[in-house]
This record gives structure tokens, sequence and C-alpha cells, in this order.
């Protein structure tokens, strides 16, 4: 009885100490990593995790209520840094536009859709408000100004325009790095169309940059949201369903349109994938 007793009180001690040992790397591994990116109209070099984090929070409390897991939030500027992390699988959930990189995230990397965001894209073509173009077929011979040709934008508004029947030569084409750049050249009679993001700044404020849109393309889903393969696929749809009753609540509703949200739409896998298609993106 006695050596039991002794035993007993040289075990516990060290009982406890693999315990505390432990529970650092048991809390590592408990942790998932969100992954967000705003594209090149995000918030700026001077922005980090933190900040992101406390902008994304209405978000990743439903993610860590459902998912019963904490979630670190990174925020990630560089397209590359995107691409390789859903690569190397290094983030375990990715809220990204433009839209075509967590698309290849469900097409290349093994990723599952979980949500996109409403309301949806739209490529814009405008005109300075006094211009005597009307139509589309108006257009047809005129000249371009879009961003910069490797951007999603204009891809995505090349894209509408060759399904209309108006498929633009490059070189016919004025790109330039900063959709802000896109009314002065139109105001000043150095182009004639141009194409915007729905969603940029420039399209909050048309009427007071001085232009008209002509046209609206097809909308395309904006700023998923994707799971990795550790996120079961009974969780993945729990998440889904969460955020969307999260946008449903008053409470939610004021959270989310305070970072420029309103909704979320859960049928959006084969969207995505759709997406990459119409764009003319192939698999590697």
């Amino acid at each position: 009885m006695k050596t039991s007793s002794l035993l007993a009180r040289m075990v516990a001690p060290s009982t406890l100490l693999v315990a505390l040992l432990m529970a650092p790397l048991a809390q590592a591994q408990s942790t998932l990593t969100f992954a967000v990116s705003e594209g090149t109209s995000g918030s700026g070099s001077s922005v980090g995790d933190a900040q992101m984090a406390a902008k994304y929070k209405p978000v990743v409390e439903v993610m860590e209520r459902v998912l019963e897991q904490k979630v670190a939030v990174r925020y990630v500027r560089e397209f590359r840094q995107l691409e390789e992390g859903m690569k190397s699988a290094r983030f375990d959930l990715v809220m990204a536009r433009p839209s075509d990189y967590p698309a290849r995230g469900l097409r290349d990397y093994g990723y599952t859709a979980v949500t996109t965001t409403q309301p949806d894209g739209q490529c814009l073509v405008v005109v300075k408000a006094d211009s005597p173009l009307k139509t589309l077929a108006e257009m047809k011979g005129k000249r371009f100004i879009l961003p910069e040709q490797a951007a999603y934008m204009t891809k995505f508004c090349l894209a509408e325009l060759r399904d209309q029947g108006i498929p633009l030569d490059p070189n016919e084409v004025t790109f330039v790095r900063e959709q802000g750049a896109i009314p002065f050249a139109l105001k000043n009679g150095l182009t004639q169309v141009g194409g915007i993001a729905s969603y940029s700044g420039v399209a909050t404020r048309l009427e007071k940059e001085g232009l008209r849109v002509i046209h609206e393309s097809r909308p395309q889903p904006y700023l998923p949201l994707i799971a990795g393969a550790k996120i079961p696929p009974a969780k993945v749809q729990q998440l889904g369903t969460e955020l969307v009753a999260l946008s449903k609540t008053e409470q939610g509703a004021k959270a989310l349109a305070a970072i420029g949200l309103k909704g979320f739409d859960t049928d959006s896998q084969q969207r995505l994938l759709d997406l990459l298609d119409w764009l003319g993106d192939k698999k590697n």
C-alpha cells in the first residue's frame, strides 16, 4: 500500500509535466488558418493580420463556433502567396477576390466552396455621360480602356464583350494599372469606352465621375469562401448555413454591412468552376 502511494506521487508530477508540454502542441494543432485577400483594391500595406481579424470578426466568430477550433486570420496581399498557400494546403479557409483564385482552389487544389457573398460581381461598360453612344452595337470599332491586361476584371470584361459579339484585339485596347484612371481618360476624350468592376470605388461614384453605364455583364460569384480538405464536408455545409443565417439577423446584417458584405450564397461550387471556363482559364 505504501509502495503504491509512493508510485502514485512519483507518476503524478510526470503526468502533469507531459500534459503541460503537450498543451501548446495541441493548441497549435487545433488552430485553423483563415487567409483573406482583398485583391489589388484591398486595404493596403499598412494593414496586417490583426486589423483583418478585427474587420472579419463576425465571420471568424461563426467559423470558430461551427468548427469548434481557433481560427487565425492571415492577410495575404500577394496573389502569388495566395496561390502557393492553397497549393501547399497551408490555408485551411480562404476568402478572396478576385474570384478566379478561389475557383482554382476548387479545381486544382482540393478545396470546397462554402459561400460567395452577395451581390455578385459584374463588369460595367461605361462611357462619359454626354457620349453619343447608347448601345453595345455602337461600340464596335471604338477605343476601349480597361484595367491592366493581367487583371481579373479585364478578363471578365473581355469575356463579356466576346459573348456580346464585340471581341477586342488587345493591341487596340488601352490598359491602365488603376481603375481610377479610367474616368479621367473617358472625360478627357483619350478613349471612348471603359470597363470597370461593379464593386470598385469608381462604380460607387459614377454620377460624380460623369460616367454612364451602357451595359452590365452577366453576374458572377464575388468574394468566395472555400474550405480545405481538413474541414469535413458536414462542417463545410453547416458553416455555409450558419453564415447565411447570420446575414438574416438584424445584428448580423449590421455587422456584415460594416465590412461591405450584404449576404451569402451557398450554391457556388459549380458556378465557380463555370467561371474559369468562361474566362478561358485552363488547368496547367
